[in-house]
C-alpha cells in the first residue's frame, strides 16, 4: 500500500507540474542552485514597523534573509557569489499567509463544475446551472469525479445572486441526470441540493427527522425540495469525499496549493479537516509532494483520536511543509445562507420560515463549551467557526469557562468570521485574548444581499468591523474562507481596505483599515496568529525568504484599485513556486 500510495501521489505531481507560459508553477524546475539571490530595483516593503518602510535591496541565502538595506552594501558583501534580480520597478512584500480556508477543499472544487455567480462564473440563473452541469456531466473532470466517487459535483451556486432569489431544487438537477445522483454545494459552502437520485442514495425521504444543527428543506406539502442545510448537507458531502483514493486526494492536494501559491499565500490552511482528508496530507508530507507550507486544523467533532499523539506539534513545527495547528470547531452557519445564528430576526426570512426568524446553532452551550475545554486542556489552539453574534456569545462564554479552568498562556484562540460581531463583544475578546479572523470579503459579494435580505442596512454596515476591532488593540487577520471564494489574495486585500459591494456602495466606511493595515493583516500580523512571526510575516534578517512579488506598489496606488494588481511571482524559501512571467 505504501509503494502504491507514492506511486500515485508522483504520477498526479508529474500530470500537474506543467500550465501554460503565462503562469508557470516552477516548483520542480528550480534546484538548490540559487544559493544566494539579491532582489533590487523596486520597492520593498519590509512590514516591519507600524507605517511603511523601505529598503533599496534584500539578500537571500539558502531560503533564508540575510540582508537588507543599501544596494551598494550587499554587492560589496555578497560579490561575485550572489545571483542578481532586478525587480524593473515591481514591488516586493513577505508571502502571504491564509487567515481562514479549506486547502483541500480548494482543490475538489477545481474538480466540479464552476457554478459561481459573475464575475466568477456563470451561474446567475438556474437555466445557465442547469446548462453548466449539462455540458460538465460530459468532460473529463466530471467522468473522473464520476468514476472516483459515484457522483456529478457543482460549487458556487448562490441563491443571493440568482434572478429567483431561489435556490435550485431536485426538480431541477433532475434535468441533467436522473440516474446518477448529483450534489451541488452553494457557495457558503453550508447548504447543498441533490437530485431524486441523490436524496434516494443518502436515504433521505420526506419522513426523515431533520438531524441536531440541521434542516432537510420540505415545501408546504411536506416534500423534499432537495435542499439541506448544515449537518444535514455534512453529512452527505463528508462521506461522498471519504470514498476518494489517494490518487485523487493528491490531485486535490496538488490543485489546492497550485491556487494558493499564485495568489501569493505560501502558507495556506486546512480548517475543518476530516479524517480521511488528514490521512491525505499526511501522506502528502511524507512523500515530499508540498511546495507551500499547509496547516491543519481537524474537525473536533469527528473525534479527537487521530489529533493527538506525534503528529501534532506544541512547537509549530513543521515536517516537510505540513504541520497540525490545532483543532477546529463550528458553532452556526452562513448569514448569507442564512442559517448563521443571531440574536434579532433576520431582515426577511428564508424560504419556509415564519416569524421571528434567528438562524440556529450547531450544538447546545453545554457541547460547546465540553469540546473548547477539551482544546484547552491539551493546550491545543482552537479555530472556531462564528457568523451569527449569538454564536459569537456561545463561544466566548465557552471560552471564558475553559479559560478559568485549564488557562493557559498565549493561547491565541481564534474566532472566524465574526460577520455580526457587536461592539459590546469586543471588549470580552480583548479580556480573554481572542485573535479575530474576520471576512471583510463578504462586502463585495455579499453587502447588497445583506442590506437587502439578511441584515438590513444598519447591521449590514458593522459587518466584519475591522477598525473597532483594530482599534481595540487586537491582532486580526483577513481572509477569503476558499473555496467558499477563490483563494484572491488581492480581492481579499481590496475589501479590506475599501468594503465596496457588487453594486458600488462603500458598506461601512467607518470600518475600513488603511492600505499599510489591511497588508499587515495578510503578513505580520498573520504570522502571529500562526505562531510564527519569528520566522514570517516580515522582510527581516533570519526570516525565511517567502517573497511575492507585485505589479504596482498598493501603497502608492488609488485604494480602490487594488483589486487590480498582479501577483507577479510567489518565492518560497528563496525557490519561485509560481511565475506569471
Amino acid at each position: 500500500m505504501k509503494t502504491k500510495l507514492v506511486t500515485m501521489a508522483m504520477a498526479v505531481i508529474v500530470l500537474f507540474s506543467c500550465n501554460n507560459a503565462n503562469e508557470k508553477n516552477t516548483t520542480n524546475t528550480e534546484s538548490n542552485k540559487l544559493q544566494q539571490t539579491i532582489y533590487y530595483g523596486g520597492d520593498i516593503i519590509t512590514m516591519e514597523g507600524d507605517s511603511a518602510q523601505y529598503v533599496e535591496a534584500i539578500v537571500q541565502e539558502e531560503g533564508k534573509i540575510v540582508f537588507t538595506g543599501n544596494k551598494a552594501d550587499a554587492l560589496k558583501k555578497f560579490k561575485g557569489k550572489v545571483t542578481e534580480v532586478n525587480l524593473k520597478g515591481k514591488t516586493m512584500v513577505p508571502a502571504f499567509l491564509d487567515g481562514h480556508s479549506h486547502m483541500y477543499f480548494v482543490g475538489f472544487s477545481a474538480l466540479c463544475a464552476n457554478l459561481l455567480p459573475p464575475p466568477d462564473g456563470p451561474g446567475n440563473n438556474n437555466k445557465s446551472i442547469i446548462e453548466t452541469l449539462n455540458k460538465y456531466k460530459d468532460t473529463k473532470e466530471a467522468k473522473y469525479m464520476i468514476d472516483k466517487l459515484g457522483w456529478i459535483m457543482g460549487n458556487g451556486y448562490d441563491d443571493s445572486q440568482l434572478e429567483s432569489k431561489q435556490h435550485p431544487t431536485t426538480a431541477d438537477l433532475d434535468k441533467v441526470s436522473t440516474e446518477i445522483p448529483i450534489l451541488i454545494m452553494h457557495q457558503s459552502g453550508h447548504i447543498g441540493v441533490m437530485n431524486t437520485k441523490g436524496l434516494e442514495t443518502v436515504g433521505y425521504t420526506s419522513k426523515t427527522k431533520n438531524p441536531e444543527g440541521g434542516v432537510i428543506r420540505k415545501d408546504k406539502n411536506g416534500k423534499l425540495t432537495g435542499v439541506v442545510e448544515e449537518s444535514a448537507f455534512f453529512s452527505v458531502l463528508f462521506p461522498v469525499v471519504g470514498k476518494s483514493n489517494s490518487e485523487f486526494a493528491m490531485k486535490c492536494i496538488n490543485e489546492g496549493q497550485k491556487e494558493y501559491a499564485k495568489n501569493g499565500y505560501l502558507t495556506a490552511q486546512d480548517g475543518r479537516t476530516t479524517k480521511e482528508q488528514l490521512t491525505a496530507l499526511k501522506a502528502a508530507a511524507k512523500n515530499n509532494l508540498y511546495y507551500i507550507d499547509v496547516v491543519s486544523y481537524p474537525d473536533m467533532t469527528l473525534g479527537i483520536d487521530y489529533i493527538v499523539g506525534k503528529d501534532y506539534s506544541p512547537s509549530h513545527e513543521y515536517k516537510n511543509r505540513f504541520r497540525i495547528g490545532g483543532v477546529k470547531l463550528t458553532l452556526d452557519g452562513s448569514p448569507q445562507g442564512k442559517t448563521a445564528w443571531l440574536t434579532k430576526c433576520y431582515h426577511v426570512n428564508p424560504e419556509g420560515r415564519n416569524g421571528c426568524y434567528e438562524g440556529y446553532p450547531t450544538m447546545g452551550d453545554d457541547k460547546a463549551t465540553k469540546y473548547v475545554k477539551i482544546a484547552f486542556k491539551n493546550k491545543w489552539q482552537i479555530l472556531c467557526h462564528v457568523n451569527g453574534d449569538a454564536a459569537i456569545d456561545q463561544y466566548i462564554k465557552a471560552v471564558d469557562a475553559a479559560n478559568k479552568e485549564y488557562g493557559y498562556p498565549d493561547h491565541r484562540t481564534v474566532l472566524v468570521h465574526g460577520q455580526t460581531l457587536r461592539k459590546d463583544q469586543i471588549p470580552e475578546l480583548v479580556r480573554l485574548q481572542i485573535y479575530p479572523s474576520l471576512f471583510p470579503m463578504h462586502t463585495f459579494y455579499w453587502g447588497d444581499w445583506h442590506i437587502e435580505s439578511v441584515l438590513g442596512k444598519k447591521r449590514a454596515e458593522y459587518i466584519s468591523p475591522t477598525r473597532d476591532v483594530v482599534d481595540a488593540g487586537l491582532t486580526i487577520t483577513s481572509h477569503h474562507d476558499a473555496p467558499v471564494t477563490f483563494p484572491n489574495s488581492m480581492r481579499v486585500y481590496d475589501a479590506t481596505v475599501n468594503r465596496v459591494t457588487r453594486s458600488g456602495k462603500i458598506l461601512g466606511p467607518d470600518q475600513r483599515l488603511t492600505a499599510y493595515e489591511g497588508l499587515e493583516t495578510l503578513t505580520k500580523w498573520a504570522a502571529k496568529q500562526y505562531f510564527e512571526e519569528d520566522l514570517k510575516g516580515t522582510l527581516t534578517v533570519g526570516k525565511l525568504a517567502d517573497f511575492v512579488i507585485l505589479d504596482k506598489n498598493p501603497l502608492k496606488i488609488d485604494p480602490m484599485e487594488i483589486h487590480n494588481i498582479k501577483i507577479i511571482k510567489s518565492i518560497k524559501e528563496g525557490k519561485t513556486v509560481y511565475s506569471k512571467e
